[in-house]
């Protein structure tokens, strides 16, 4: 079995065996003045992944997620979290391209629809979305960032620790939890799913919400993983599995239907740091009449660069949003076409979802 045994480490977090990254970041322990330059913080930030707390575990009021959080609001004055990088001061109310300023929660839930190795998920569903999809099927949320609810981060980290089947506190309220749920839903959840739209603009408030909690649930992100090498940095040490969208085999598809520059430079960079960092999912939407020049070039490249991630072809593209406007994505993929899709993962002996 390959797949870096089948996501072992995020398995062992999940069925807590061993203690979710966040928690283990933020036991690494370092003084620094929040008021530093941006420069000296991540230097010392990169200092303490390097060496990975052997050499920096001496007692402090701070940890290294707190100094990913204190960098990440720093972020937020000139915003360039994805790689639009609109460097728009978020702090003063100044939109940048996504739209997203306060962070909004469209909903969240337990899941049950997501891969096998992932549900049950507490999954956290925010507004916004720095892609422009036109076949998008949460277009309602991605397209509307003001919509949902903000949460405090400690009322969020609470939340997160209601979900929790290693908390003493969230056992003793289960039942009274329980009793709120009509759909029938478990109220306990294997991972913390962070989704949208997009999560990558809130990087900062989800950062704070995690140096509050307290939760042994691993961390998901759940994203088009058109991130800054920046925000993949403050990722590391924070995400236990990546699930990520590779849409796309090449740029021009890309800038005609999501409105993305450079995309499979910045996308396949992100999936090679993601799969150096920890456990990666890789998600890839099977659109119609995109076999030849998205599907195929996708899977080739994941074969030879990243050959033990585990592959999901999702075969459920159905033309939503605007996807009608496009005359080649104004279907949903045939048989043939889902088939075809299979038997290039096959033939590649790639990893699928179970």
């Amino acid at each position: 079995m390959s797949s870096k045994s089948r996501l072992e480490e995020y398995n062992e977090i999940a069925d807590g065996r061993l203690s979710p990254r966040y928690l283990r970041t933020k036991a690494i322990r370092s003084d620094f003045s929040p008021g530093s330059s941006i420069e000296s913080l991540w230097e010392l930030h990169d200092s303490l992944i390097e060496a990975d707390g052997s050499s920096h575990a001496f007692e402090s009021r701070r940890s290294l997620l707190d100094l990913k959080s204190v960098i990440a609001d720093r972020i937020l004055s000139e915003c360039q979290f994805c790689e639009r990088r609109c460097r728009a001061n978020r702090k003063e109310g100044i939109k940048g391209h996504c739209g997203v300023l306060e962070p909004r929660v469209a909903s969240d839930f337990i899941h049950l629809g997501e891969e096998p190795e992932v549900i049950p998920s507490y999954t956290i569903f925010f507004s916004g979305c720095t892609f422009e999809c036109a076949f998008c099927q949460n277009w309602d949320i991605s397209t509307n960032p003001g919509s949902g609810y903000f949460v405090q981060p400690e009322k969020m980290a609470q939340m997160i620790e209601d979900r929790d089947p290693h908390l003493k506190r969230s056992l003793e309220r289960v039942v009274d939890l329980d009793r709120a749920f009509t759909s029938g839903r478990p109220h306990h959840a294997r991972n913390v799913n962070w989704v949208g739209g997009e999560p990558t603009p809130n990087i900062a408030y989800i950062l704070r919400i995690l140096s509050l909690c307290k939760s042994r649930l691993p961390q998901i992100w759940n994203s088009n993983m058109y991130l800054t090498e920046e925000s993949m940095k403050l990722l590391n040490g924070v995400v236990d599995l990546y699930l990520t969208d590779f849409k796309y085999g090449n740029d021009t598809c890309a800038k005609r239907l999501s409105g993305i520059d450079n995309f499979f430079e910045v996308v396949s960079r992100n999936h090679l740091i993601a799969d150096k960092q920890c456990d990666v999912i890789v998600r890839h939407l099977v659109m119609p009449n995109h076999l030849e020049c998205c599907t195929s070039p996708i899977l080739e490249w994941i074969a030879k660069k990243i050959p033990d991630v585990v592959v999901n072809l999702m075969d459920q593209y159905r033309p939503e949003h605007r996807a009608r406007e496009f005359k080649e994505i104004s279907r949903p993929p045939t048989d043939k076409e889902i088939n075809d899709a299979i038997e290039i993962a096959h033939e590649l002996s790639l990893n699928l979802t179970e």
